[in-house]
C-alpha cells in the first residue's frame, strides 16, 4: 500500500472509499427496481423498463471500476503527484456528483434532511465527507505528504 498519505485521508481513500463504491456497485445488480426508486425518497418501488435497468446496471459496473482504479492508484504508486491529481479528479467529480444528485432531488427534497434515504445520504452526505476530506488532504491540513526515496525504501 502506498506510504505517501497521512494515516486518515489514507484509511478514507484506500479502505472507507473502495468498500463503499463496491457496496454501491453490487445494490443495482441485487434489485435494479429498488436502486432506481431509491434515487428519491419516497418513489414506489414499480416494474422498471430494460433501458432503466441497463442504465442502472452500468453505474454499477462504473462504481466498480472506480473502486479498481482507486486500489490500482492508490495500492501502487509512490509518486505524490499521481496521488495529488487522482484526488483531484475525484475532488471534481464530487462536485458533479453532488450538483446532478440535488439538481434531480430538486431543492425541496435536497433541503428536506430529515427524510432523506439511505441512498440520499450516501449520494449527497458521504459523497459531500469525502469532499471535504479531499480538500483538506489537498490543502496539506492532514500534514505532508510522505515520499520514500528509493535510498530509503532500501534500507528498510
Amino acid at each position: 500500500m502506498t506510504s505517501i498519505l497521512p494515516p486518515f485521508p489514507k484509511f478514507v481513500f484506500t479502505v472507507f472509499e473502495p468498500i463503499s463504491l463496491v457496496v454501491g456497485a453490487v445494490s443495482p445488480f441485487i434489485s435494479p427496481e429498488w436502486f432506481i426508486a431509491e434515487q428519491i425518497a419516497q418513489s414506489p418501488l414499480e416494474p422498471v423498463s430494460p433501458n432503466a435497468r441497463m442504465v442502472a446496471y452500468q453505474l454499477g459496473n462504473i462504481y466498480l471500476l472506480l473502486a479498481m482504479v482507486g486500489i490500482a492508484v492508490l495500492y501502487t504508486t509512490t509518486e505524490i503527484k499521481v496521488v495529488r491529481n487522482y484526488v483531484i479528479a475525484l475532488w471534481l467529480a464530487d462536485v458533479g456528483h453532488v450538483a446532478v444528485t440535488c439538481y434531480g432531488l430538486e431543492y425541496e427534497r435536497t433541503v428536506d434532511i430529515g427524510n432523506w434515504n439511505a441512498m440520499t445520504w450516501g449520494n449527497v452526505g458521504v459523497t459531500l465527507a469525502l469532499f471535504a476530506t479531499r480538500t483538506v488532504y489537498l490543502l496539506g491540513g492532514f500534514g505532508p505528504s510522505y515520499h520514500q526515496s528509493p535510498a530509503a525504501k532500501k534500507l528498510q
